[in-house]
């Protein structure tokens, strides 16, 4: 099973967590912009990629057809800018599990990404180092004995991790705390943004959090330091939930309005789809919503996604008809357990 559709440590407000790594080939110009330049880096590493190991397979991104380079994008697989500005260059390597995905030609020669269920920082950070070194004794970075790993943006220089995890806090948001405490934690050195990274927002009460330094730090002290911030987040979150279950009557109305709706819907858009599915999880976190299964949670967040949701039905949808399949796929869904 892929790892998004696993659960993992504080799996309740931590969805995910990511590792990853910019790193930059010796002998190749930084940030690469023809497709000469793109293509001999990528066939440097497809001659190796043997070697690299791991089940890593070659894929150029020109070969994808549009609906699966945004299944790509809606599971956090690949940046924004990687995925939709291509101009017929750029590729990935990715495994079956998927845990593993590595963009080539990015902003660094190879922008490499490691990702686990939950809250799984040290794990998911040793399996990086794992690959990293590999893909270093067969390929050979660029790095300075001074300033570490050098990249093409100078945030990224000197360990080139960023560690980011993706959590749910709709608690506070029912109690407009959001604002509070991540303008509160933005000022130990650490990232908010939206679920898609840079430049974009949240949806369904999902926020991404990551490190800003990369130089003069260890890669622990970088996990040390998110995992630190990460853990009161999830406090602070499990604390107003205490707070609004008192309330019974109230949060179960919200959640089972929430379910009814999804339940009995004919159409619906993506757009309300997201924001029921965050009372959909609050409920089935607090053990207030049985009718449904972590894993059928997991599934109705990724399925209902635009392109994911074409990749299940099969089929080429847009406008009305989307939304028309989107209720049918989670009515589908909600059945599994029954």
């Amino acid at each position: 099973m892929n790892w998004y559709l696993q659960n993992g440590k504080e799996s309740d407000v931590a969805i995910s967590t990511r590792i990853r790594f910019a790193r930059n080939l010796n002998g190749f110009k930084f940030n690469l912009k023809s497709k000469e330049d793109i293509e001999k880096l990528e066939n440097k590493i497809k001659e190796n990629l043997y070697a690299i190991g791991y089940g890593l397979k070659f894929i150029k991104i020109k070969d994808l057809d549009d609906i699966t380079k945004m299944s790509l994008l809606e599971k956090n697989l690949v940046s924004p800018n990687f995925i939709l500005n291509r101009n017929e260059t750029g590729s990935i390597l990715i495994n079956d599990e998927e845990n593993i995905c590595i963009m080539i030609g990015e902003e660094d020669h190879l922008r490499m990404q490691f990702f686990s269920s939950g809250l799984e920082l040290e794990n998911t950070l040793n399996l990086a180092i794992e690959v990293d070194k590999k893909i270093e004794e067969v390929l050979g970075y660029c790095v300075n004995k001074k300033y570490g790993y050098l990249t093409s943006c100078p945030s990224n220089v000197g360990t080139g991790l960023k560690a980011s995890v993706m959590i749910h806090i709709p608690a506070l948001a029912k109690t407009k705390n959001t604002r509070n405490i991540l303008e509160a934690i933005s000022g130990f050195g650490i990232n908010i943004k939206g679920i898609y990274g840079e430049n974009t927002q949240n949806t369904g009460d999902m926020y991404q959090i990551s490190n800003k330094q990369t130089l003069g730090v260890t890669e622990n002290e970088i996990i040390e330091n998110l995992k630190i911030i990460v853990e009161k987040i999830i406090e602070q979150e499990r604390k107003v939930r205490k707070i609004l279950a008192k309330d019974s009557i109230n949060l179960e109305d919200e959640i089972y309005r929430a379910y009814g709706i999804l339940s009995n819907c004919r159409k619906i858009s993506y757009e309300e789809a997201k924001t029921l599915l965050s009372d959909i999880k609050l409920g089935v976190d607090l053990g207030i919503l049985d009718e449904l299964t972590d894993l059928e949670v997991k599934k109705l967040y990724l399925y209902t996604k635009p392109a994911n949701l074409q990749k299940y039905a099969q089929q080429i949808l847009e406008g009305r008809d989307l939304d028309i399949k989107r209720a049918e796929i989670i009515k589908q869904i909600l059945s599994e357990k029954k």
